[in-house]
């Protein structure tokens, strides 16, 4: 029996969730164009007859700003800690990681390490040469291998290849656990995705969605969730002129959720004011800010 966490690391916007939702194959992870969409580091498992995989996404590399950010690059160090194979991606746009510290401890550690230059679809020939030799370079142990995630090309030869890398060792995980992340979780990531997919400029930063209640029926879940803002003009954006932008959202979330949870779903969507959450270590552990 093989088996290992796989962590997933790098700059934020390189496709690491569009790669972790590839490889599990399930949506696990929400993916939108916007920096930091990704918060919290997220485990999905992959079961084989004689391996366990246990993926891990993290948020993008940043410089932290304030407690919110400090807790995030807390997830990506955690992932360093515990890997036992390292999945580095980068894009053809990327040329250093944000964190000097970090792209030591890369190079530091022990684990194999699989450079991942992603969005190959969006490149030519030349310039991935050039990329494969700048990387080389900058991580000399590294294992560099061309994808595209979002095409899936190269994940089964990754796929296949990380088998291989994986230590001897028992399974972490019931073999019919998909995710360490709970229904509650996976429904505030579903109205989060939305608002940053329907908000613009700083307002979907200033969002964090709680599940007030949530209770489940044989044929409809019932849901009330909060949406939580620093300031009071936020608020008002998200619901908009005659609470239009809130149905809306509200609206769409409710349609995936209905696909995800395969049942009728009820949602009650309410916006309030929280001024300090994001730099307020209490408030984001009631969040589950916890690396």
């Amino acid at each position: 029996m093989k088996s290992g966490f796989i962590n997933i690391i790098g700059n934020p916007n390189v496709g690491k969730s569009t790669l972790m939702n590839a490889l599990v194959g399930e949506r696990l992870c929400i993916t939108t164009a916007k920096a930091q969409t990704t918060r919290h580091r997220i485990l999905g498992i992959v079961n084989g007859p004689d391996h366990q995989m246990v993926f891990s996404d993290t948020p993008g590399i940043i410089e932290p700003a304030y407690s919110l950010q400090r807790k995030m690059m807390g997830f990506v160090s955690s992932a360093l800690e515990d890997a036992d194979i390292l999945l580095y991606v980068v894009e053809p746009e990327t040329r250093a990681i944000r964190d000097e510290n970090v792209r030591e401890k890369i190079n530091d550690h022990s684990a194999p390490l699989l450079l991942l230059i992603n969005k190959v679809d969006q490149t030519d020939q030349k310039k991935l040469e050039a990329l494969h030799a700048h990387w080389q370079s900058v991580h000399p142990r590294a294992e560099i291998i061309p994808i595209s995630a979002l095409h899936q090309f190269q994940t089964d030869y990754l796929l296949q290849r990380l088998i291989e890398l994986l230590p001897e060792g028992p399974a972490y995980f019931d073999s019919e656990t998909l995710t360490d992340r709970n229904e509650r979780f996976f429904t505030s990531e579903i109205i989060r995705e939305n608002i940053l997919q329907l908000y613009e400029q700083e307002v979907p930063y200033s969002c964090e969605v709680e599940i007030e209640s949530f209770v489940e029926g044989a044929e409809r879940h019932e849901i009330r969730a909060v949406v939580h803002v620093s300031r009071d003009s936020q608020k008002g954006i998200l619901i908009g002129h005659q609470g239009k932008a809130l149905r809306k959202l509200a609206e769409r979330s409710r349609k995936q959720l209905k696909v995800f949870f395969g049942k009728t779903v009820f949602l009650e969507l309410y916006i309030k004011v929280n001024k300090d959450w994001r730099k307020s270590d209490r408030q984001l552990k009631r969040f589950g800010y916890n690396p």
